[in-house]
């Protein structure tokens, strides 16, 4: 379980953000503070995983006690959410090691879509892992929102979707065969869907040797899992 503390000086704001990780599966918030002081101590004394942090503080920006969150909690990683808007405050943002950049106001879906990358990159990095190029690229990537214009030429959101629903639908892995015939779609259509996803970090593919020929590729929804 990844513990999330929440910083916003809005108590309105914050619960409504408490609620959205809440219904987060593999997150659970640990603390909430409103203040810059507050902040570093529910740090130092709940050690969380992540903290969602806020810029508009009274007395500091969030942005001035990240350092001071890191001494807390060493391990803590860092998702800004504000209604900054500033290239001058996203800037900073990303050279004080903030992992995402989150404008408000959002949707639980956009929270969750920067809480998915999360889990998915960082904190699937453990200690002593020895990790593949796919993993470092993910690491450092933005997540893609599946949208017409995110999708390579010829791929429909629409198609994207019937995809990801039937590898959704299974506890184990498709073939581009098994898929083409749940989505009812060709199999080559498939196989393009099914290797944009995995390119997007949306899901995974690994081989299954036979005895002769070339191994099949074999696809899951989600991040490699060990």
């Amino acid at each position: 379980m990844i513990g999330v503390l929440i910083v916003d000086d809005d108590y309105m704001v914050a619960r409504i953000h408490e609620g959205f990780v809440g219904r987060c599966e593999g997150f659970q918030v640990v603390g909430v503070a409103h203040d810059p002081q507050g902040a570093l101590e529910a740090a130092a004394r709940l050690q969380p995983d992540l903290v969602l942090l806020d810029v508009f503080l009274p007395g500091a920006s969030g942005l001035d006690i990240i350092g001071g969150l890191r001494e807390a909690a060493p391990d803590m990683d860092v998702i800004v959410v504000t209604a900054a808007r500033e290239a001058d405050t996203v800037k900073r943002a990303v050279r004080g090691g903030a992992v995402q950049y989150l404008m408000k106001p959002f949707t639980q879906a956009d929270l969750r879509e920067r809480l998915e990358h999360y889990r998915r990159t960082h904190r699937a990095l453990e200690p002593g892992a020895t990790p593949e190029q796919n993993d470092v690229d993910r690491l450092f990537a933005t997540p893609l929102r599946q949208t017409q214009a995110a999708l390579p030429k010829g791929l429909s959101p629409q198609t994207l979707q019937l995809v990801l629903q039937a590898l959704s639908q299974v506890e184990g892995d498709l073939s581009a065969a098994e898929t083409a015939e749940a989505a009812g779609i060709s199999r080559v259509s498939a196989r393009r869907y099914l290797e944009h996803l995995v390119n997007a970090g949306r899901a995974e593919v690994r081989l299954r040797y036979g005895e002769v020929g070339r191994p099949e590729r074999r696809y899951r929804a989600g991040p490699a899992r060990g």
